[in-house]
């Protein structure tokens, strides 16, 4: 990839840009419908996912990827979903997830993606603020039955027919559908076999010509902010930036049709990094998707060996577990061939493992994921601690949090970014009033850039811990902690203190069985960073404690909240 350019002056500024976009490589259509077409067309009979039921194994090509695409965009039609109306998908992953969000861009509608981690009250929010028109929804994950969930909501959601709802509490809501749970759902919510059936009549030429004619300028999904710190924001973006996303990360990863790529990954597709890196990553180079609903780690070691699977998409408190498994140590994982050196899977005697990850990175769901990386294989002295350099076509600012005035080269402040991937606006909320005047989105990430055009990711602005005069970044904390061999989940935050202004506080879930203590902690951390970077309180807690957001985050509110009371 080209080198990144530094904007000189008298005085460099704080401005960095990556190439332009038409000089990167890769990209093929830049319309979600365009994507899945292309792909087809390049490995049409080769497996494109695979999904382990109680009932047996369910396996696509691509070409049969297409058609169940095409049958739900059928039945979309047939339900009253045209140009941008909204879909509704919360599933976990699964064919049908896949079949359904590329099927709502078939059908020019807008596939709005769901987080399975959702409360009843979450849900409430995040249907009504997307003003859905269908929801299509997998009726059991784990212990929660969402057909009860939203009867609870809305009694009226399933008293009548389907294609029939009324409810003044979600006024555009006309249609529910499920995947599982039975032959027959309560009344008002179709299972997922008559929900297709719906589409039969339904002329297929129409569905060509509306993927044909869809632009790449035009709304393609919303996906939902983490909401670590308030209510999850919906973001809209246009088929451009998910296309350039989707079709990139081969070229980062260095994938291609002959590496025959078997990913297995059990994280949300409704979180954009894991739809753009595992999903995306996987189709465009002609690979398999190894499907697993919900994160078990015996299962996931199962699937890994049974699959052959050779690149997982893991978090790192997933790594964690599967040392844990009762079967970690019988399993044969030597399939396991991109999967980075760092990582505890690689310490498994059956992995030979000297791949890097492109793991030096930086983005947000506003930019429906990545901004700035280092591509596969780029040593830790290259990236040099770094969040990687701008992608084509971006450009990043770092700007005073006071004034807005960007900074000269190398000062701290909050990260501001541009480029072709950004999003169109929040919902309800359009792009100009989230703009600067330059057209940069500001982030709310503190940082800096170098004198090489590399992003230094700081943490949230709002997350910084300001004791004793000092600004302490809870991320360099945080990557500290996690390396301790006992540690398998841990937030820094900040809590107030007469004098200090804040403490620093080491919120920790160790390993099943480790044995830690508060001095053994706060010794480790001294040993590797300065002593006011040290937690004067460390507070231990059990997973269940804690609770992650859908792209495995800890809600900073909830974690501060819980060390307040436990340290009272």
């Amino acid at each position: 990839m080209s080198t990144p350019t530094v904007d000189s002056s008298v005085r460099p500024l704080s401005i960095v840009s990556g190439p332009p976009l038409d000089e990167e490589p890769g990209l093929g259509t830049l319309t979600m419908p365009g994507f899945l077409r292309e792909v087809t067309a390049l490995y049409g009979e080769r497996e494109a996912l695979v999904f382990h039921t109680e009932d047996g194994v369910v396996r696509w090509t691509y070409a049969e990827l297409w058609e169940r695409a095409v049958e739900v965009a059928q039945a979309l039609r047939a339900a009253g979903i045209g140009k941008d109306g909204r879909v509704g998908v919360l599933m976990t992953n699964r064919p049908e997830w896949i079949s359904a969000v590329f099927g709502t861009s078939l059908a020019g509608g807008v596939a709005v993606t769901l987080s399975t981690f959702s409360t009843p009250a979450e849900l409430d929010h995040l249907i009504g603020v997307s003003e859905i028109s269908v929801l299509l929804f997998d009726r059991q994950i784990l212990q929660t039955d969402f057909s009860s969930v939203l009867t609870d909501l809305e009694p009226q959601l399933t008293s009548v027919d389907p294609g029939s709802l009324r409810s003044a509490k979600y006024p555009f809501l006309r249609h529910l559908a499920m995947v599982g749970g039975g032959e027959n759902g309560p009344s008002g919510i179709e299972t997922w076999d008559i929900f297709l059936a719906r589409g039969a009549s339904e002329p297929r030429d129409l569905i060509e010509a509306t993927a044909i004619t869809t632009k790449p300028s035009d709304t393609a999904v919303i996906f939902f902010s983490s909401g670590s710190t308030s209510k999850p924001k919906g973001i809209l973006s246009a088929h451009r930036g998910v296309a350039i996303q989707l079709w990139r990360f081969r070229q980062l990863y260095h994938f291609g049709p002959d590496d025959n790529i078997r990913c297995w990954s059990a994280n949300g597709f409704f979180w954009s990094g894991n739809f753009a890196m595992a999903l995306g990553n996987t189709l465009s180079s002609g690979g398999s998707l190894v499907l697993q609903r919900t994160f078990d780690p015996v299962e996931a070691l199962d699937l890994i060996e049974t699959e052959k699977v050779n690149f997982p998409f893991a978090w790192p408190h997933q790594w964690a577990q599967f040392e844990s498994a009762p079967n970690w140590g019988t399993a044969d994982l030597s399939s396991l061939r991109f999967v980075d050196h760092r990582t505890p899977v690689a310490r498994h005697p059956s992995v030979t493992a000297d791949w890097i990850e492109p793991g030096y990175a930086y983005g947000n769901t506003e930019t429906f994921t990545i901004s700035s990386i280092f591509p596969a294989d780029t040593t830790e002295e290259e990236a040099g601690g770094s969040s990687g350099t701008p992608l084509p076509g971006v450009t990043f600012k770092v700007v005073d949090t006071l004034t807005g005035d960007t900074l000269p080269l190398g000062g701290r402040g909050e990260i501001c970014v541009k480029g072709p991937t950004l999003m169109l606006g929040y919902l309800g909320t359009p792009l100009s009033e989230t703009v600067d005047d330059e057209g940069f989105f500001p982030t709310g990430d503190g940082g800096y850039l170098d004198d090489a055009g590399r992003l230094f990711w700081e943490g949230r602005l709002t997350d910084i811990i300001k004791t004793g005069g000092a600004n302490v970044s809870p991320q360099e904390v945080d990557e500290v902690l996690v390396s301790h061999p006992g540690v398998k989940v841990t937030r820094t935050v900040g809590l107030p203190h007469e004098t200090l202004g804040e403490v620093v506080v080491a919120c920790i879930v160790p390993h099943v069985g480790a044995d830690l203590d508060a001095e053994g902690i706060r010794a480790f951390v001294k040993r590797q960073l300065a002593s006011y970077k040290v937690p004067r309180e460390v507070v231990f807690f059990d997973e269940s404690d804690i609770k992650l957001t859908g792209s495995a985050k800890i809600k900073t509110n909830d974690i501060k909240a819980l060390a307040a009371e436990k340290l009272a």
